[in-house]
């Protein structure tokens, strides 16, 4: 039987990491920096400065910043956030933007300028925003994950306190709950006992906005229209389909629709890939409210663990351990308990770890597909008694010893596979 300190604690990660986010994180997150730098000064900055680490420019660089009528990048990001204003928003602070702010955005890009460096840090998660107006200067900083206030302060003084909470500020490299604490086999308990009462609105949330997302996806043209293509022979199974609405929610996601998601480690790619095909399929083989949601904390939970090992940001892609989650949601959703999660888990690990990032952009759809289509083969794996053993590359006797190889594998091992990744992508190879 799980202690109540467990429980609380896996209550409030799931809590902590449900949170709603519209478009891409890491451009957002840039524009909330912005928008409390603004706040901080007082006024409209004339000039603006910001370093970023070089994993948050990766994700910026390709991807569309949502509200800006199709505008990519940096700058962007940053005007947005000072055009906006409402930090209090936070990742869905763009929501509000209309036309007029549009017209807006585009004359202070043309005259305001915006000058974007490296931040050389240990952080892979690291932005510093500075805005000048005549003699008044204010700077934020946001570190560790993408609302984590660290600096805020004007002419000099401190003014840290308007936006973070003091309890807050004494925890303020990480978020409150105890990750380390995640396990297998004790998430997998969570999932059977846990009362529901308290985490339903959150799971609910989830599953209306993830999916919303997913059907716009394959209403309309969005990127390379991955989520579109995997349907288009008509005749497709349930794992097909479930492949198809993930990608598709991505599709959409990555090329600028406005439709909030549901975030998981950050990522609104690794919410939408560790939830989307377990709805998609307890939908289609009737299974209840109450089973999909507890495959679905089964699903964000075995997510959340494997991505504690590996860090916010990195050159391991996140849909990876997204679709591993999914791949177990799905074993969890037909009866599979520990030996047949873990066996999933770990088969999943084994197809496809090693995939890079290359930052967001629109083939994140299909490095998608492909990391349910994984977990779906984990699964099956299991199902007949087939699994990857011990010594068999990373994979390791037991999951958590494998899920940890995985983690060393990304934080450590990619490092300059990150560092060449990112040269790459600013030209500089």
């Amino acid at each position: 039987m799980l202690s109540k300190e467990i429980c609380a604690t896996y209550q409030a990660i799931l809590i902590e990491e449900l949170q709603p986010a519209m478009g891409c994180t890491e451009p957002i997150a840039i524009a909330y920096a912005a928008a409390l730098m603004r706040d901080a000064l007082g006024e409209l900055p004339t000039a603006v400065e910001i370093s970023l680490s070089g994993n948050i420019i990766k994700n910026v660089k390709s991807v569309i910043v949502p509200a800006t009528g199709g505008m990519h990048g940096i700058e962007a990001a940053v005007a947005a956030g000072i055009i906006s204003g409402r930090f209090d928003l936070k990742l869905e602070l763009l929501s509000i933007l209309g036309e007029d702010d549009r017209i807006s955005l585009r004359s202070y890009l043309k005259k305001t300028p915006i000058r974007v460096s490296e931040l050389k840090s240990n952080c892979t998660f690291d932005l510093l925003v500075t805005g000048r107006c005549g003699e008044n200067t204010a700077r934020v900083q946001i570190s560790g994950y993408h609302t984590n206030i660290v600096r805020a302060e004007c002419n000099g003084k401190s003014v840290i306190d308007r936006y973070v909470q003091k309890e807050v500020l004494a925890a303020s490299t990480k978020n409150a709950a105890n990750r380390s604490l995640l396990t297998v086999e004790s998430i997998i308990e969570f999932a059977d006992s846990v009362e529901l009462d308290e985490l339903r609105p959150y799971l609910l949330r989830q599953i209306k906005m993830n999916m919303e997302i997913a059907e716009e996806g394959l209403r309309n043209p969005y990127g390379a229209s991955i989520g579109q293509l995997l349907l288009k022979d008509g005749n497709v199974s349930i794992k097909d389909k479930a492949r198809a609405y993930a990608a598709a929610g991505s599709d959409a996601r990555m090329s600028g629709c406005e439709y909030p998601v549901c975030i998981l480690s950050e990522s609104g790619n690794q919410g939408i890939t560790a939830s989307v095909p377990v709805i998609v399929y307890a939908q289609e083989s009737g299974k209840s409210e109450e089973e999909l949601l507890r495959a679905l904390i089964v699903a964000d939970l075995l997510t959340v663990h494997q991505k504690t090992g590996i860090g916010c940001l990195s050159a391991y892609c996140g849909a990876i351990s997204a679709g591993v989650g999914a791949g177990a949601g799905v074993c969890y959703l037909e009866g599979g308990r520990f030996h047949e999660i873990a066996h999933t888990l770990v088969n999943a690990v084994a197809i496809l770890s090693g995939t890079i990032c290359d930052g967001a952009k629109p083939s994140c759809a299909a490095k998608i597909a492909m990391a349910v289509e994984a977990g779906f083969m984990g699964w099956e794996m299991a199902k007949s008694g087939r699994e990857f053993f011990g010594g068999d590359g990373i994979v390791t006797k037991g999951v958590e010893n494998t899920i940890r190889n995985v983690g060393q594998l990304a934080r450590d091992g990619m490092m300059e596979t990150d560092r060449e990744i990112i040269r790459i992508m600013l030209g500089k190879s």
